[in-house]
């Protein structure tokens, strides 16, 4: 089992303010050296997707044990700068990047793009001047997935019963009901976002992290230690057992 403490961060969606909080329940519980895997959806729906990047880039560049996953927000972000697309075959029919659902319009906001009711093809272009070259690079360097020992940290999840060299990166971004319909045990403890809920949630087999920041709900941050699970709070951990 592992010894070392792993600390893991749910779904951001462009809260700075939720970041720093996360970040300094951290810091109280185990240093400035921890471990902390970030589980992706940087960006859309909140004020501050430029900052959340430009946080997150910062504190690896000086020198922080913080990895970033890729999430499918960052996924559909990336691609709208890459190839000026805002849909994507993984959403829902009828919706986009640019959907109040999904958030991208906030996104693109927070980097000074403005008039956002104008043609695709104009925003895309003021998107290009505006969004640093940096950003773009890190948005597409993030990994899909990260095998710690008896943990593996996702996105959305994994389709069960498939190696992870085997996996499609697009499932680790996406998948629902395929992965949380599952009970069976996988080779690790399945650590992961993607899918709000009010609170997080210890299923055996998987761990989910999203409390929903991205609609308004306090972000969770959590330490795996040990075998054992909890989340952080103002008051210290809180144990988190399988349901």
């Amino acid at each position: 089992m592992t010894e070392t403490p792993i600390y893991a961060v749910g779904d951001i969606h462009g809260y700075l303010e939720q970041l720093d909080w996360a970040i300094d329940l951290i810091e109280k519980d185990g240093g400035t050296d921890a471990t902390v895997i970030f589980l992706g959806d940087m960006v859309d729906r909140g004020p501050d997707s430029r900052k959340v990047i430009e946080r997150l880039m910062t504190g690896i560049e000086t020198g922080r044990n913080w990895t970033v996953m890729r999430g499918n927000h960052d996924e559909m972000f990336k691609n709208f700068l890459e190839n000026g697309v805002a849909d994507h075959p993984r959403i829902r029919p009828g919706i986009d990047w640019f959907h109040e659902r999904v958030g991208g319009l906030a996104t693109l906001a927070s980097y000074g793009v403005e008039d956002l009711d104008r043609p695709l093809e104009n925003l895309w272009k003021d998107a290009q001047e505006r969004v640093p070259q940096r950003h773009l690079d890190f948005l597409k360097s993030r990994p899909f997935s990260k095998e710690m020992g008896q943990f593996l940290f996702v996105h959305a999840g994994i389709r069960p019963g498939v190696a992870l060299d085997r996996q499609d990166p697009q499932d680790m971004i996406w998948i629902r009901n395929e992965f949380l319909e599952y009970e069976d045990t996988h080779p690790w403890l399945v650590v992961h976002g993607h899918t709000h809920r009010p609170t997080a949630e210890h299923h055996g087999n998987r761990v989910n992290l999203d409390s929903g920041a991205g609609y308004g709900q306090p972000i969770t941050a959590a330490v795996f230690e040990a075998g054992k699970a909890w989340t952080l709070t103002p008051l210290g951990r809180q144990a988190l057992r399988p349901r």
